[in-house]
């Protein structure tokens, strides 16, 4: 199986009802695979939390989910064949303005920095 890359959401995101991701990465650290495919040709990414509040994108909890996302995106990268610039946002909105996109920090041959 081979995929186009990474769409990012977060659980504020109107579309998501609690579906439509392969991952889930909540606040508390731990990572909720679906149980079956949403795209045939895209993973859908999860992270809990609403990153249209400022507060959202700077605490413990981001970090680690960003820290996770990053572990985990470039395991899939390695096993689905894409790269590491393939990951996007889902919309404008999603997965919000805040989103500390500049976390991450990807570098497909020595990991995370």
């Amino acid at each position: 199986m081979n995929a186009a890359g990474i769409i990012v959401h977060h659980s504020a995101c109107s579309a998501i009802n609690g579906k439509g991701y392969d991952y889930m990465i909540m606040k508390n650290g731990s990572i909720i695979p679906a149980t079956a495919p949403t795209d045939p040709n895209y993973i859908h990414i999860c992270l809990e939390g609403d990153f249209s509040q400022p507060a959202a994108a700077w605490s413990k909890e981001t970090a680690e989910q960003m820290f996770l996302l990053v572990k985990l995106a470039l395991r899939l990268s390695g096993l689905l064949h894409f790269t590491m610039k393939d990951i996007y946002s889902h919309s404008e909105e999603c997965p919000g303005s805040f989103f500390p996109w500049s976390m991450l920090v990807i570098s497909e041959k020595d990991g995370y920095h």
